[in-house]
């Protein structure tokens, strides 16, 4: 049997990408008559009809390269209904351009807002497959997202360098970290780094607590401090808000960033001088470390299985250290927050690891 396969990149850029569409083009060509269609731009390509055939040549030298060969788009899911000013029925588009190009499967590598749309067009009669991509690692049933340790190396990176200019200059330096929703990166960066306070969206912190982490370091004789702050943090007031108020408070503020605004805080509290840091897209950038290449890789090669096999409606997880699957409509639009209680976060209570409240 020959089999035509779809592959598209959506959301947010991440290493591993290109490393797991090798994963998945080698380990097709090698077990079934195939042919690999590679849809430009996410699922913006699916609604246009955007792709190319590809050649086998086209997934060499790729493994390490950052980025998507296939480039990606945001394609917001609660919008996926409707008719916007284009007229686009963007569900029937999608379903007559999967038909159009002639694919026996789709497999789409993504974040939870691809993973809700791989769902829905599954539902809708298509064969599909997820891979879980996301620097957040916030995509429920799989222990690891690919890009996720490699955007961790760089956060920590970045916390590493951090410490000496902050201990140079007696500073308490705010590192933003990656994370609307989710601080799984911000909890692993901030560890590995050796940050003194962590703040996630998880966890709502007391400003107050926080400044009394920098006070006890002077009483130390420490004369530094290094916080990692999630992006999405959030005081225990504006945990308090509903979210469209806490949004609307925040657009008010003349600091329209987490970083600044703690930084601002805790240098009028304490004295001590306050400076932030945002690597911001960095932490999506470059190449993939090993891990991820391995994992993409992994999830690549049991896509192909799954491919090979029939089965259809899932996506790729890693559980433990075997590679899996679950259900689509299982895991489509379910978080995964971190839990306060977690090993981890406890693991960094007991290091004296304040996370502020």
């Amino acid at each position: 049997m020959s089999y035509r396969i779809g592959i598209l990149t959506s959301g947010g850029d991440c290493p591993g990408l290109n490393a797991a569409i090798r994963g998945v083009a080698r380990a097709a060509y090698q077990t079934l008559d195939v042919e690999i269609i590679g849809i430009r731009a996410g699922y913006r390509g699916l609604i246009d009809g955007d792709y190319q055939v590809m050649q086998q040549s086209q997934f060499s030298g790729i493994l390490t390269m950052g980025g998507t060969i296939l480039g990606t788009s945001r394609t917001p899911f609660r919008n996926m209904r409707v008719v916007e000013e284009d007229n686009v029925d963007k569900v029937h588009a999608m379903k007559m351009n999967y038909r159009a190009m002639r694919l026996d499967c789709l497999v789409a590598l993504g974040g939870n807002g691809t993973h809700k749309t791989a769902n829905m067009l599954s539902k809708e009669g298509l064969n599909v497959i997820g891979l879980p991509k996301t620097i957040d690692n916030d995509i429920y049933g799989t222990d690891f997202t690919f890009g996720f340790h490699t955007a961790v190396g760089i956060a920590t990176d970045v916390i590493d360098r951090i410490h000496t200019t902050a201990a140079s200059h007696n500073r308490c330096m705010v590192i933003e970290i990656m994370g609307n929703k989710a601080g799984w990166l911000t909890l692993y960066s901030g560890i590995a780094g050796g940050a003194d306070v962590i703040l996630l969206p998880e966890i709502p912190y007391d400003i107050e607590n926080v400044a009394k982490v920098i006070e006890e370091r002077a009483r130390l004789d420490k004369n530094f401090t290094i916080l990692a702050v999630a992006e999405g943090a959030m005081s225990r007031e504006e945990a308090a808000m509903k979210r469209k108020d806490r949004e609307a408070a925040r657009a008010q503020s003349e600091y329209k960033n987490i970083s600044q605004r703690v930084a601002a805080q805790l240098e009028q509290m304490t004295g001590v001088e306050c400076r932030t840091v945002i690597p911001g897209h960095m932490q999506r950038g470059g190449s993939p470390s090993a891990y991820d290449r391995v994992l993409s890789t992994r999830f690549g090669v049991h896509a192909a299985h799954l491919i090979k096999e029939g089965r259809y409606g899932l996506t790729v997880a890693l559980k433990g250290n075997e590679i899996s699957e679950n259900k689509l409509e299982d895991i489509a639009g379910v978080p995964k927050p971190v839990d306060p209680d977690d090993q981890i976060v406890r693991t960094a209570r007991s290091m004296n690891i304040s996370f502020g409240d």
